[in-house]
């Protein structure tokens, strides 16, 4: 059995506006990941038939599906609820298909196909083996090309990469075509609901004790239409007229050090 095995869904081709940006993001986030310093590990990528990916180490592994494209991706949609609801539905099962085709595993973490994980994760989890899991309330957020970082304490409701969970706690069914719908998006498609959901039946996720993620923001693929770090936390005019906050936010800064180059870029920062 594998003691972490981590889930990377990829969006349909169709629903991406620039495929080779979001292939290279891709590329640094399987690097992220292949940097782990324990090797009980296994990376599984969903992705459509036909969708073109990068080079993958040997602990990956490709999960082709053939969903079509999710009609309401883009968050401009009218109905807000609805877009978000199509967009649980395309990643719960994206998800599902990648767990149904790994199950023997001890842990799940479901990545998002542009962020990077702490090199530490599967070494910590190796020294609590029968844990529930963790959220990373404690995480980065970092711009693309840049070279600052800003700590985020609450991350486990801000970043879809914030969710260790021990495989059996999901129940996952026997086939795909067992699966109840409001279980795809809820346990498998929200990083939000599946907490509370296990605090709820008795199996709460503890605080992953070091920040164990970084969310990429403010680049023009993120889903989220997530904005730029300068703009949001420094530059906006409501920050501005509360020096108080512009100060807290001043001390969250941290620079993209080589420590957290090698903790969170793998491989490619040892090149």
């Amino acid at each position: 059995m594998t003691l972490v095995t981590f889930i990377i869904p990829v969006r349909h081709q169709e629903n991406s506006n620039d495929w080779s940006s979001l292939k290279d993001r891709l590329s640094q986030t399987v690097a992220s990941i292949a940097g782990q310093t324990n090797s009980d590990w296994r990376a599984v990528i969903v992705a459509n038939e036909g969708a073109d990916l990068p080079d993958l180490p040997a602990q990956f592994s490709v999960a082709r599906v053939t969903f079509p494209p999710n009609q309401l991706h883009d968050l401009d949609g009218a109905d807000r609820e609805k877009v978000y609801d199509a967009f649980r539905l395309d990643k719960g099962r994206r998800v599902l298909s990648g767990m149904l085709s790994a199950r023997d595993t001890r842990f799940f973490m479901i990545v998002d196909d542009d962020d990077f994980v702490s090199a530490n994760i599967v070494a910590f989890a190796a020294t609590h083996p029968d844990a529930n899991g963790w959220k990373i309330d404690k995480g980065y957020l970092w711009n693309e090309g840049g070279r600052l970082l800003l700590h985020h304490n609450d991350f486990a409701n801000f970043c879809g990469t914030s969710l260790i969970v021990r495989s059996d706690l999901y129940h996952l069914p026997a086939t795909f075509e067992d699966a109840d719908i409001d279980f795809v998006k809820s346990m498998l498609g929200s990083h939000i609901r599946i907490g509370k959901a296990l605090a709820d039946a008795g199996n709460p996720l503890a605080a992953l004790p070091f920040r164990g993620a970084i969310y990429r923001v403010g680049h023009s693929g993120a889903h989220s239409k997530s904005s730029n770090l300068i703009s949001t936390y420094f530059l906006n005019m409501s920050v501005l007229r509360r020096p108080r906050e512009l100060l807290r936010n001043l001390l969250r800064v941290r620079t993209l050090d080589r420590s957290l180059r090698n903790e969170f870029f793998g491989v490619r920062a040892n090149g």
